[in-house]
């Protein structure tokens, strides 16, 4: 009988679809599957006899259940919480290069069930472990002792990043051997062109290329982790509060390698007065008073900054950046390998982190077009992880949700539309700004656009080619062009903060070289291949695009164009020489 419901749940079980071709599709072979899996599970339970039939109708029950639960999807805030919950059963173990596997994990079952587990390499060799009760955790610290050093003392703060040593005088495992590392950097460009090249068609590379370059499942384990590692060490000062992720990490277009936003949250710290009053007497914490929230926030981060530099086991080159419009601190944390930038109050951030996600999961297409045209504006050096005059990746984010706004139909809602999807529960008004919009995604209609990835990857650099910088701004709260407030070569507007523009750093010099390498891209997309051809080996669609060589405008001398062309090659050779030597050094690669 086991046999007979486990087929019946494989045959039941539907992958959720995402794009308006696909949920018609979708529609029918749920119709098809409802009607005929009905009479063929009634055929069955005649043969199995009376206990089948029971049997069958709570399989049935259950399979109803499973797929409503699948087809849901989930909001930003319950995937922050579950995320959150699972980090605080985490623990981060510096290991020797050559261990059992085997041995390791049996040794830390003796405190708890492991749920999961992952190697990876940073500065080391590091294992992330998952109990399933947070009580394990508590039971390994207490069976773990404190390592002294001749010259050095330690500071006895206990966290849950620890180290694992092999005794000498004992007899190593049979077993010994290199662990296997999961990915935790990007495929260097040269192996990422070949695989491009071997793609049927430019909508699999886009595919393709947001695989291998998407936050994986372990890296967003251990950028979790490693906030909540930063919490226990704040907790110290502020139990109240909370310390999360936002930016790249959780808007569902991160990038493996990019760097570690955090969001320190007080308001819980700050606590709500009305609902501490009882009766006629009313008890109040005695607290220090800063003249403004910015003046506490600063205030705040630099006592956190150096609890951190102090206390946090691996977070080294903490600095303090507290003059600058969103005062931070920034610091590397080896043993994960992330650059991290820690915030406080900057609760907007959070919002635009939601907005983004709820566009990157209402359809398909959106993730994979921004990881494309991200990748192209990387290796044509548009962006530049040093801070300048560049467009950022997330303002090319924005130009990617603009253009789909514009599309007919609209293959995304602009901000103003799922405002007015808004319940009461989403209302948020953050320092006067108004960031309503509707959490649930469930509730926000698909689009009726078919559009496929290659189509819509040429008709972006068409129309950004194309488009009138010197008069238009870009708004996604209309999804409408408007005249440009002021005159920056690059005018977008912050979805939240309507007064700013979120690209104010870009020069013209920029954008004109945007627009030209929109346009020699477009060009090369309809001149190219549409596919790969068995009697050529050249680089076509997404790989053509990656490599092209920029057409020169016609006022530069061939001096300057000779000049211009070998810097684009040794912008590119430097460009596989990082991504290599990063792949070795920062990270690694699988054993």
């Amino acid at each position: 009988m086991a046999t007979y419901i486990g087929l019946w749940c494989r045959l039941l079980r539907l992958p959720f679809a995402v794009t308006g071709g696909e949920r018609h599709i979708a529609r029918g072979r749920r119709r098809l599957l409802s009607s005929t899996g009905t009479a063929a599970a009634t055929a069955e339970t005649e043969h199995l006899g009376g206990e089948a039939v029971v049997a069958a109708a709570a399989e049935k029950l259950c399979t109803s259940a499973d797929s409503e639960v699948s087809s849901r999807k989930k909001t930003f805030s319950e995937v922050q919480a579950e995320r959150k919950e699972q980090a605080k059963r985490m623990v981060l173990i510096n290991c020797p290069v050559k261990m059992s596997e085997k041995k390791f994990l049996q040794y830390l079952s003796l405190h708890g069930k492991i749920e999961n587990h992952f190697f990876y390499e940073s500065f080391g060799t590091f294992a992330v472990v998952e109990f399933s009760n947070g009580d394990s955790i508590a039971s390994l610290q207490d069976a773990t002792s404190i390592q002294r050093f001749r010259d050095e003392y330690p500071i006895p703060f206990k966290t849950r990043h620890f180290t694992l040593t092999l005794k000498k005088l004992s007899r190593q495992p049979d077993d010994q051997r290199l662990l296997h590392h999961h990915k935790q950097s990007t495929i260097p460009t040269s192996d990422l062109l070949q695989k491009l090249c071997r793609a049927n068609n430019v909508s699999d590379q886009l595919n393709m290329v947001m695989d291998e370059c998407q936050l994986t499942e372990e890296n967003t384990k251990l950028r979790f982790l490693t906030c909540s590692l930063i919490q226990d060490i704040v907790g110290a000062y502020f139990p109240d509060s909370t310390v999360k992720p936002f930016g790249s990490s959780v808007n569902s277009f991160g990038r493996l390698g990019c760097d570690l936003d955090i969001f320190l949250d007080l308001d819980e710290t700050k606590g709500d007065n009305t609902r501490r009053k009882t009766g006629h007497i009313n008890m109040e914490y005695q607290m220090k008073r800063a003249s403004s929230e910015r003046i506490a926030t600063q205030k705040i981060l630099s006592v956190v900054s150096e609890c951190i530099d102090n206390f946090g086991p691996g977070c080294v080159g903490v600095q303090k950046i507290l003059n600058a419009r969103v005062p931070l601190v920034k610091f590397s944390h080896q043993p994960s390998g992330f650059q991290c930038d820690l915030t406080a109050n900057n609760r907007i951030a959070i919002r635009s982190s939601e907005l983004l996600y709820i566009y990157g999961n209402l359809d398909s297409r959106v993730r994979a077009l921004v990881f494309g045209v991200r990748c192209w504006d990387r290796e044509r050096k548009i962006t530049s992880r040093i801070p300048g005059p560049w467009i950022t990746n997330f303002s090319l984010t924005m130009m990617v949700l603009f253009f789909l706004q514009k599309r007919n139909p609209p293959i995304i809602p602009t901000l103003g539309q799922l405002k007015n999807l808004a319940g009461a529960g989403d209302n948020h008004i953050i320092d006067g700004h108004d960031c309503t919009f509707v959490s649930d995604l469930n509730k926000i209609k698909p689009t009726e656009n078919t559009e496929t990835l290659d189509v819509l990857l040429n008709d972006f650099l068409e129309y950004f080619g194309n488009f009138d910088f010197s008069k238009n701004s870009i708004n996604l709260r209309t999804g409408k062009m408007q005249n440009k407030p002021e005159s920056s070569p690059l005018f977008i507007q912050n979805p939240f903060e309507q007064t700013l523009n979120i690209s104010k750093n870009v020069d013209q010099t920029q954008v004109k070289r945007f627009v030209t390498l929109a346009r020699d891209s477009a060009w090369i997309l309809q001149q190219g291949e549409k596919g790969p051809s068995s009697h050529s080996s050249q680089p076509w669609g997404m790989a053509a695009i990656l490599l092209a060589a920029t057409t020169n405008d016609g006022g530069k001398s061939k001096t300057a164009a000779r000049v211009q062309k070998s810097a684009r090659i040794k912008n590119l050779l430097d460009s596989l020489t990082f991504n290599l030597n990063t792949q070795k050094r920062t990270f690694g690669t699988q054993a």
